[in-house]
């Protein structure tokens, strides 16, 4: 557990720095890159991805939280 908070945190960090655009804030950012790294493993699993290492759960993470802080952004400009 205290595994993959730590990787959503970094995953979220990562993604908010990949993000153009406005900033959610540094808490909020690590509060979705948490929510994206089960996000990430969610859409990882439906296409059949398996992530091996600290490293791939990272990208899952990156991606997942990526995807939740776009549609947060999409949710907050209307």
């Amino acid at each position: 557990m205290i595994y993959s908070i730590i990787i959503g945190l970094l995953a979220g960090y990562i993604a908010s720095k990949l993000q153009s655009g406005s900033s959610n804030g540094l808490i909020l950012n690590l509060f979705l890159g948490v929510i994206g790294g089960f996000v990430g493993g969610w859409l990882f699993e439906l296409i059949g991805i398996n992530t091996y290492s600290w490293v791939g759960d990272l990208i899952c993470g990156v991606v997942g939280a990526f995807v939740v802080l776009w549609v947060v952004s999409k949710v907050r400009s209307k």
